[in-house]
């Protein structure tokens, strides 16, 4: 270790292919400048050489600037630092104490497997405001060996920080590691076949197209197409069908590639979670940067009692959720989820006893969910007669969706964590430590006043902004006991004990 130290004290270059890396960054950057400027460049008849010479000189100044970039970037270890000096015309120092590091963010794209290299993303408790892809540091391509030999000097320095907090001498070798949970070929394909990806891609598609809207001549395309669709109703379904199947399909592939052989490891003191086919990625967690958990249910996945898992991270960036609600349970069953995880989660109790809202919150539900779906009802049913009529299964559509709304709505108080249950499109279940929850706020309007209800909601630190439960039309005297609990106004067992099971 001190002879690889001793090499690293000085100045060292990334891989080559970090000068290709960038180049290919700037260009995804221009895409859309660049196909407007070959559009308005093919509309003229003397111009074109100015166009093609002037696209050329583009593609050649980004390819420059790229390389550019990579000369001068130099990165080093010294005196328990990550030294990083950057900048083409204005030198740039950046060093980072290891201290400071919470994670690194191993990942292998398509551009670096062929040589046997990786991406490391350091990430510290206050990156994402400002620096390189909204992490600290990025070292684009460098050796798996380097990469490795930095995670052994950060899980060093955090050892000796736990041994001088805990006035500890000698402490343990780091465990190899112990398998929390690896997906199965089977738990894969359902994963994809479940996800709610399509909508992701449909929004994509119409956003990329409406980019042109200035050269597709949208008027006469819909135009044309009502006039169609009065006498092609079947073949309009059709293309519909096939096009949310396509979306499928992408999705599918999409979640297969990006989940392929995802596994989460608890190594010592952390969480390594690492994923991922044609660009294979490395998360670590800290288990002492775990604000709270959440888990997850969408109405398909909810229909077979599978669920997905997530851990809210204090670490990450503003830009970057992934960095900051982790993804630790992609798809299991849900009766299993405490099983597995409460092995590396000890202080989490994942099977707690709820108290549901009280039954006279089920007219506010059911109110709000008619003030939405009502005008549409009646607009549709008065300009599209007689087929606005079929608008009328929304109402019993939304009768049955505020139910379930008012079902899971749900809290629980056990061995100092709160639980908070909701459900918006999707049903989740927040887990927080009392001494996670950054802030608790009570909200009462005049409506709930008069019915005894009131409004919970508990946010702990997630990323740059925060994260956390909401549940809303609970007892007046459930939800000031919460809060009294954790204002320390109350004992804990004084609340801990009112939870029953929720039937």
């Amino acid at each position: 270790m001190q002879g690889w130290l001793m090499m690293m004290s000085e100045p060292k270059r990334l891989h080559p292919i970090a000068a290709l890396v960038n180049t290919l960054k700037q260009l995804k950057e221009l895409i859309i400048p660049f196909v407007v400027f070959i559009v308005f460049g093919s509309r003229g008849s003397g111009w074109d050489l100015v166009y093609l010479i002037g696209s050329v000189s583009v593609l050649v100044l980004v390819l420059v600037f790229g390389i550019l970039s990579w000369v001068r970037f130099t990165y080093r270890i010294e005196h328990g630092e990550l030294r990083i000096e950057y900048g083409i015309f204005i030198r740039k120092k950046r060093y980072i104490p290891f201290e400071r590091i919470q994670s690194l963010d191993v990942s292998q794209g398509i551009l670096q497997r062929p040589f046997g290299l990786v991406k490391v993303k350091v990430e510290t408790a206050g990156s994402g405001a400002m620096g390189m892809e909204d992490s600290e540091a990025v070292l684009t391509a460098i050796t798996k060996e380097e990469a490795s030999q930095i995670q052994k000097v950060l899980v060093s320095i955090k050892k000796r920080e736990r041994q001088t907090e805990n006035g500890m001498e000698n402490e343990a070798q780091p465990s190899e590691g112990t398998h929390v949970y690896k997906i199965s070929q089977g738990e894969l394909i359902l994963l994809a076949s479940t996800s709610g990806g399509v909508g992701v891609v449909l929004s994509a598609v119409i956003a990329f197209i409406l980019q042109f809207e200035e050269f597709i001549p949208y008027e006469r395309v819909f135009q044309g197409f009502e006039e169609f669709a009065a006498n092609g109703v079947i073949f309009i379904s059709f293309v519909m069908f096939c096009g949310f199947l396509l979306a499928w399909l992408i999705s599918f592939a999409g979640t297969m590639v990006k989940y392929a052989g995802f596994s989460v490891v608890k190594a010592d003191h952390d969480l390594v979670i690492t994923r991922g086919l044609l660009e294979k990625r490395q998360f670590t967690i800290p288990l002492n940067r775990i604000q709270a958990v959440r888990i997850s249910e969408n109405p398909i996945r909810q229909l077979f009692g599978l669920a997905s898992a997530f851990v809210e991270s204090a670490g990450g960036s503003s830009a970057n959720e992934e960095s900051s609600k982790v993804l630790i349970l992609p798809i299991a069953k849900k009766r299993k989820i405490a099983e597995l995880l409460e092995p590396c989660l000890k202080d989490y109790q994942f099977e707690p006893y709820f108290k549901a809202a009280p039954p006279r919150a089920f007219r506010r539900y059911l109110l709000k969910g008619l003030i939405i779906t009502v005008p549409i009802v009646l607009a549709t049913s008065l300009f599209f007669r007689p087929w606005g009529f079929l608008s009328l299964l929304l109402l019993a559509f939304s009768a049955l969706w505020s139910w379930l709304e008012f079902k899971d709505a749900g809290w629980s108080l056990d061995s100092g964590i709160l639980t908070l249950r909701y459900r918006s499109l999707v049903k989740s279940t927040v887990f927080m430590k009392k001494t996670k929850v950054q802030s608790m706020s009570i909200k009462q309007s005049p409506f709930q006043r008069q019915a005894q209800l009131a409004t919970i909601q508990a946010m702990v630190k997630s990323g740059h902004s925060g994260s956390g439960g909401k549940v809303v039309d609970l007892e007046e005297e459930d939800v000031e006991s919460i809060y009294k609990w954790y204002s320390h106004e109350a004992g804990n067992e004084a609340c801990e004990n009112q939870a029953r099971p929720l039937q």
